[in-house]
């Protein structure tokens, strides 16, 4: 049976690189407590388009879809699931509100969560969820050209109850110690439980549910604002070159888990650095076009609809095309080539 022995490893993975992403993080943190103690009332609109894209980001990385206005309304509970991929949508959007709402109370033990697993598959019937799995289980990649072949073996499935007692065990008891850094251990112990693999489906979710619960824990709470699952959707290649490199040696005790770590520590600054971003506009406190006008003026070069759209996401579509419209007409921008690939710039010569 592998051992879970964090506290001795922590310290071998204080790299540069990674000393410098936790000193990011932490000035970050500082910022973000700052701006949301001054501006409650302005951050519920952004707490409101994390989960969605949380929830659609996290199940479109396991090939779960619907289309975006039944998310959206899904989401909001302002509609019942139909299909069976509104149902695993609907269980995530579920177990994503009991962390927002509850994870200082939600304990880190195996049997909480199977609870969680539990509710990830309450829509799906009672036996699709809440249980470790009953079958080995390996994971698998396809090749460029539809080859598949197995990336890692994950431990037995007798082995499973086991290795998730002593991988939780070993976290708490690292987690109280005041010398082993919370963001480092975050990510060993989302790792190691990819690498037992516990449950028949639903790892990949699982593993992304426990991330933002344990980072609320650990007092980062930037996925309220910013959907982390998002952040690792957009990286997901790098994401799963991250996996394969730090599998290496793993049942022997062997792997390295800096390239795990210092991705998911790059995850979680890139959402600061979003979160920091898109409060700068809301601190504009004026109207939408004033924000479109701020985000085209202070981008080096150019910049597409999309780009902005994507800054803006509590911005409809059709707003942001007003706002461009009114842009171009007033001289303030410039819009450069056209159809798909249109792009605007700020124009300096009359500004």
């Amino acid at each position: 049976m592998r051992n879970f022995e964090f506290h001795e490893r922590c310290k071998k993975i204080l790299t540069p690189e990674i000393v410098m992403q936790l000193t990011r993080i932490y000035e970050f943190k500082g910022e973000q407590t700052l701006f949301i103690e001054a501006h409650k009332d302005e951050l519920s609109e952004l707490m409101e388009i994390a989960k969605i894209q949380s929830t659609e980001s996290s199940n479109k990385i396991e090939g779960i879809y619907t289309s975006d206005e039944r998310l959206k309304k899904i989401v909001l509970e302002k509609t019942m699931p139909k299909t069976r991929n509104e149902f695993e949508i609907a269980g995530y959007r579920d177990v994503l509100n009991t962390i927002h709402e509850s994870y200082e109370h939600i304990p880190v033990r195996p049997s909480i969560i199977l609870q969680l697993h539990r509710d990830l598959y309450k829509f799906m019937g009672t036996d699709s969820g809440g249980f470790f799995k009953t079958a080995d289980n390996i994971i698998e990649e396809m090749s460029s050209d539809g080859e598949r072949k197995v990336r890692f073996t994950p431990i037995p499935a007798w082995e499973t109850s086991e290795a998730m007692d002593k991988l939780c065990e070993s976290y708490n008891k690292a987690f109280q110690d005041d010398y082993v850094d919370k963001l480092i251990l975050l990510p060993m112990f989302i790792f190691d439980f990819l690498c037992i693999h516990p449950f028949n489906d639903g790892n990949g979710r699982m593993s992304r549910l426990l991330t933002i619960l344990l980072l609320y824990q650990s007092g980062f709470i930037v996925g309220k604002y910013i959907s982390i699952e998002k952040m690792i959707e957009i990286s997901k290649d790098t994401y799963y070159e991250a996996l394969q490199e730090s599998s290496i040696g793993w049942h022997e005790v062997e792997n390295n888990y800096i390239p795990f770590v210092s991705y998911i520590l790059g995850v979680i600054v890139n959402a600061y650095k979003e979160f920091s971003s898109r409060v700068k506009l809301l601190s504009l406190n004026g109207k939408k076009i004033d924000r479109v006008r701020e985000i085209i003026k202070t981008k080096v070069g150019t910049i597409t609809k999309s780009e902005i759209i994507d800054m803006c996401p509590d911005i409809s579509v059709t707003t942001i095309q007003r706002a461009l419209a009114e842009l171009l007409e007033k001289g303030e921008i410039i819009k450069i080539s056209g159809g798909r690939y249109t792009k605007y710039t700020w124009n300096w010569e009359d500004k």
